[in-house]
């Protein structure tokens, strides 16, 4: 096994540093242009894709060359799937409610405070979350354990997460359902099946490029970050502040496991 390139893994942290400052910047002003700043939440997964793919391209003679296709593979299945339902999702619909009170709390120009309240914090946090990613490109070695681990740990939480949003939209398209709080499927099991299967995603992420010291303590941040801002920041913490008016939704909380899955309380 060979010394860890250092500095060729720093200059990638430049060129992902730049592909995520990149999209934001264009959705920001796909955004103006629009006159809606939802779309960026479409941004976020081609962020990482994005990385991904510059980083895979910036290692070229470096690591593994089956760890590194495997890492960009599955951050840009990753990354693309979650673009594709958010922006379908929400097609056709005005300002998210998030937007629009972060916005009306402004100081001066509202579309500059975007752009630096979401625009470029949200391109920091994908360069950052994306770590395990970028340093998967320079690791040394074969796959081992951990890696085949981490990739089984990706598929689970894909698959969680792809099922979740599945039955929500299934449930939400039947007009029976209007106004009732979805609690069946995964939904019975864990009030955020997709928050869930996006830690399982970055948690196997991170196995997957920590098979060697260097890697590990480098990417260690991303699952932690990203388990906090699933739990306590922008994800089910935000959510359920919006939801807690909503009929039903204070029984529903009261039987059914905030995050981790388990069996509901009153079966």
């Amino acid at each position: 096994m060979t010394a860890f390139p250092w500095a060729a893994f720093g200059t990638g942290l430049l060129y992902s540093a730049l592909a995520a400052l990149v999209i934001m910047l264009l959705t920001f002003l796909v955004a103006l242009a629009k006159g809606v700043h939802r779309i960026v939440d479409v941004a976020w997964g081609l962020g990482f894709t994005a990385i991904a793919l510059v980083t895979f391209a910036a290692s070229d003679g470096h690591g593994d060359g089956t760890r590194r296709l495997l890492a960009t593979v599955l951050t840009a299945v990753w990354g693309l799937r979650l673009a594709v339902h958010i922006g379908v999702r929400r097609c056709g619909h005005g300002e998210d409610a998030r937007y629009e009170r972060l916005l009306a709390r402004a100081p001066g120009n509202r579309h500059l405070y975007a752009l630096r309240a979401v625009y470029l914090l949200q391109a920091a946090l994908i360069w950052l979350v994306s770590l395990p990613v970028q340093a998967a490109q320079y690791a040394d070695g074969p796959l081992g354990p951990a890696a085949a681990a981490g990739a089984a740990l990706w598929l689970f939480g894909l698959t969680f997460e792809a099922v979740g949003d599945s039955q929500l939209a299934r449930f939400r398209a039947a007009p029976r359902n209007r106004g009732r709080i979805m609690d069946q499927g995964l939904w019975r099991w864990t009030r955020h099946p997709n928050y869930f299967g996006d830690c399982c995603v970055w948690w196997g992420l991170y196995l997957l490029s920590s098979e060697s010291w260097p890697t590990a303590v480098i990417s260690l941040l991303s699952p932690l970050l990203m388990t906090y801002l699933l739990t306590h920041g922008s994800g089910m913490a935000l959510l359920e502040r919006h939801m807690a008016d909503r009929p039903g939704f204070a029984a529903y909380a009261a039987r059914t496991s905030p995050f981790l899955p388990r069996r509901p309380a009153d079966s």
